[in-house]
């Protein structure tokens, strides 16, 4: 038995082996599998809101000066 044929073998052993696996574990990612469901917290209710401020702005020219 040469080397090519004996190295044909367990590359072939190996490939099958890896196939298994795949089979057995299934399609990598999000394919075929299901979505997650979101996770939905409960707002606390002791206390209310506060306001929101808002974001500072720049200066704001009411005149233009016509010179």
């Amino acid at each position: 038995m040469s080397s090519e044929s004996l190295g044909g073998i367990l590359g072939a052993i190996v490939a099958v082996i890896v196939l298994a696996v795949a089979v057995v574990f299934g399609p990598i990612g999000q394919y075929g599998k299901p979505p997650k469901p979101a996770k939905v917290e409960p707002a606390p209710a002791a206390e209310p809101a506060a306001p929101a401020v808002p974001a500072p702005r720049g200066p704001i020219i009411r005149e233009v000066p016509n010179q």
